[in-house]
């Protein structure tokens, strides 16, 4: 173990078996399920939010640059 793991030993280990390379074991249950941002369900609101954002952000961009030329 490294000097830098201390304190984080036991925070995971009693849900891990010792894994063995000699007999690899099938898990007895399936691993939790994650749920990441991009897979998580988006409102209409959030989604009306995002395109205002990006118009403005488009309009900031480009106008300025038209307005500079």
């Amino acid at each position: 173990m490294d000097e830098n793991d201390e304190g984080h030993e036991g925070e995971h280990e009693a849900d891990r078996p010792d894994y063995d390379p000699e007999h690899p074991e099938v898990p007895d249950r399936e691993p939790p399920l994650r749920e990441t941002a991009p897979q998580s369900d988006f409102t209409m609101g959030q989604v009306a939010t995002g395109f205002v954002v990006l118009a403005v952000g488009l309009a900031v961009v480009f106008g300025l640059s038209v307005a500079l030329v």
